[in-house]
């Protein structure tokens, strides 16, 4: 039988809710991780932060990020420095990982196969308590070194993922599903900052209208550099480069075009053709139009 959008958007959202919990792996890993870093770094903090530590990751998809407090007498003025000791410390300690790489502002080490388990250390420095929130110096593009504060964005998010019904985190979920189905190369974190910030003034969510009203405006503000919505750390930016930009930028004027006439369909009670619509914006991963 047929599926409203609404069951569809529902049945989208637990395929790529992550439900599983962690591996013995990858708990092994992190405790791995933890000791090496403590021994090799004098490592007093260790936490997971991004999409995982907030609830807005995605099945199959999205990895694993820990900050690393480091005392700052172990910290190079030059973080990309502090990147390289750290990155040839994890190969020391894994020599049979490969690929363990730098990419700014952690360094990432790909565990097996899955997302999931590849895990990205950011070595950070404790610097100030703020609102009731700890602020961290983090590496930034430049070897420099840049303010950021976790669970202050984290707190942002709940707190409209409360206000609307819980329905936020599960509208980040899609707009980063969009970004992972369709290798876009912009930055989670940015969609998950720009979504939130939209919802902000919404006093409702339904999916099929604000996920198109997300897109419409990251394509109105030309995925342009944002002020962090919690008001207590600086800016974030949406690519890595140019390229980059230029790419993420193609992929979102046809994700508004694609958003569009899903809505269109809709309206004009074409269910099916919604259902195409909106399985041809996510790469053919939305269900099907019958159950």
């Amino acid at each position: 039988m047929p599926r409203t959008i609404d069951q569809g958007f529902q049945d989208f959202h637990k395929k790529i809710k992550p439900f599983k919990t962690e591996s013995q792996a990858v708990i092994n890993h992190r405790a791995s991780i933890h000791s090496r870093l403590k021994s090799s770094f004098g490592v007093n903090r260790f936490f997971r932060t991004g999409s995982m530590g907030n609830g807005t990751n995605v099945s199959g998809y999205s990895d694993t990020d820990y900050f690393a407090g480091i005392p700052t007498s172990n910290l190079k003025d030059n973080s990309l420095l502090t990147l390289r000791q750290i990155k040839e410390d994890m190969q020391a300690r894994f020599p049979s990982t490969t690929n363990i790489h730098i990419d700014n502002p952690a360094v990432v080490i790909p565990f097996g196969t899955a997302p999931s388990e590849t895990t990205e250390i950011i070595p950070v420095d404790f610097v100030r308590t703020e609102n009731g929130y700890n602020v961290y110096d983090i590496p930034d593009s430049n070897g420099g070194w840049m303010k950021s504060s976790p669970l202050a964005h984290n707190a942002y998010v709940s707190e409209h993922n409360k206000r609307l019904g819980y329905e936020l985190k599960p509208l980040i979920r899609f707009i980063k599903a969009w970004k992972f189905y369709n290798n876009v190369p912009v930055s989670s974190f940015y969609l998950e900052m720009r979504t939130a910030k939209y919802a902000s003034t919404e006093t409702s969510i339904l999916y099929s209208i604000d996920i198109r009203k997300v897109f419409k405006h990251l394509h109105d503000v030309q995925l342009a550099r944002m002020d962090t919505p919690a008001g207590i750390v600086g800016s974030v930016t949406a690519c890595k480069s140019d390229a980059n930009y230029a790419d993420a930028l193609s992929k979102l004027s046809t994700a508004l075009s694609r958003a569009n006439k899903a809505r269109e369909a809709e309206e004009a009670g074409k269910i099916s053709d919604a259902f195409y619509w909106w399985n041809l914006l996510f790469n053919d991963q939305f269900p099907s139009y019958y159950l």
